[in-house]
């Protein structure tokens, strides 16, 4: 399973290794799209890769860290 979510970090939590312990603690392949990090806050655009489970508890990991996760909807026009 692959998940892009938008992370927001607080001044609280923007300084800490959020990311890194992550994929540390959880089996899942963690790929920075894009960051923007300030000295108060920050958002990072991430892409999860993993089983189902994994991702999930990762994301649910990464809420009670504080971290404000918002998932990236893609919309696909075609024609």
């Amino acid at each position: 399973m692959k998940l892009r979510v938008y992370l927001t970090f607080n001044q609280q939590n923007v300084t800490e290794p959020v990311i890194w312990k992550l994929g540390r603690a959880f089996d899942v392949i963690t790929n920075i799209r894009t960051a923007e990090v300030r000295e108060n806050m920050g958002l990072v655009g991430l892409e999860l890769e993993g089983k189902s489970e994994d991702v999930e508890a990762a994301v649910q990991w990464l809420g009670e860290q504080g971290v404000h996760v918002e998932p990236i909807e893609q919309n696909v026009i075609e024609g």
